[in-house]
């Protein structure tokens, strides 16, 4: 198939594991040789449809389409094209070198087998004089989630998925992962999928991000994501109570657990409480952290309010005018008709 051929097209796709989860997914589509993130609280699906992108798992119903082929029958030589990354590091009980060149001996590639070994513990940050002979237990955390990602580069797989691979590891540790992802995929193009919590990370690493929520796709990554349930309030309007007296007020919602989605670009964040203003919403909060918005340029900015984590975005000078730093204290304020009803 040529490049303009997604590389994974999912259709009408639904599965779950009883009445309490179902991941519904009518269209989704990942383009050849990019890399996309997954984010989402825990519990919404990512794990589950990173399962499914390594056909460690077959939907319940829906269609999925790899390089333009139908996925069905014997998924052996599919397989050995994509590799997944779990969140908790599985290792043999066997030296470090042994554990990264397990894969290549499984598929009888022992060609070169020490200086492949080697420069996949380089790729990770891990010198193969000290690591290459030390036993798993010898390991830290983020040493062990090192080699288990350097376990996976060593096959060079078309496709590289990744399930909270930061979870538990070290600032150190998270920079080289993010080093060897973007080696990786600059030396043999690997399409990159991962799934974290941790979105300044994500958006230093990935073409896009995408949301999840309860098993939906429900936006792009960077738009803020509030679930109901919503009841009538004052002056025609709807709200929900987040937490220490705080609501959001809202135009009203389809139904009473609509899921509503409020843009970045619709927050204003003020270091005084704002008077005379027309925006129904003014909630406290401090900044969490600041990033780059990749796509724009503008300094996304991650706020802790009462109950809900929300995310703005501002331009550089109005970040430095108003000394925007984590830690300091500010309100974030919109009004009640930018959230809209996913």
């Amino acid at each position: 198939m040529n490049e303009t051929t997604p590389l994974y097209a999912l259709s009408h796709i639904q599965h779950g594991y009883g009445r309490d989860f179902t991941l519904v997914i009518p269209e989704f589509s990942i383009e050849q040789k990019t890399s996309v993130g997954l984010v989402g609280p825990n519990g919404c699906g990512k794990s589950t449809l990173l399962r499914i992108l390594s056909f460690l798992e077959a939907p319940n119903t829906g269609e999925i389409l790899f390089d333009g082929r139908k996925v069905e029958g014997d998924l052996g030589e599919l397989r050995n094209q994509v590799t997944l990354v779990l969140q908790e590091p599985y290792l043999l009980k066997r030296s470090v070198f042994d554990n990264v060149a397990y894969g290549l001996r499984i598929r009888g590639e022992k060609h070169d087998l020490k200086e492949r070994v080697h420069e996949a513990l380089d790729w990770v940050g891990l010198s193969p004089k000290i690591f290459a002979g030390r036993r798993w237990y010898e390991l830290s955390g983020g040493e062990a989630q090192r080699v288990s990602v350097a376990s996976r580069l060593i096959l060079r797989p078309r496709v590289l998925l990744l399930d909270e691979p930061t979870a538990s590891v070290d600032t150190h540790s998270a920079q080289l992962i993010q080093k060897a992802i973007r080696d990786i995929r600059t030396r043999f193009d690997t399409t990159i999928v991962i799934a974290s919590h941790d979105r300044a990370w994500l958006s230093n690493i990935t073409d896009s991000i995408i949301r999840i929520h309860k098993g939906r796709i429900v936006g792009t990554g960077v738009e803020n994501i509030i679930p109901g349930p919503w009841g009538a309030d004052r002056d025609n309007l709807w709200s929900k109570e987040i937490g220490e007296g705080n609501r959001i007020y809202a135009l009203k919602p389809p139904e009473e657990h609509a899921v509503a989605v409020l843009h970045p670009w619709d927050i204003m964040i003020a270091t005084e409480p704002p008077s005379a203003i027309s925006a129904q919403n003014i909630l406290p909060g401090e900044i969490r952290q600041l990033t780059v918005a990749r796509e724009n340029g503008r300094i996304q900015i991650d706020v802790q309010t009462p109950g809900i984590a929300l995310t703005c975005t501002v331009t550089d000078h109005a970040a430095e005018s108003l000394s925007l730093l984590p830690g300091r204290k500010v309100f974030v304020v919109f009004k009640a008709s930018s959230l809209s009803w996913q």
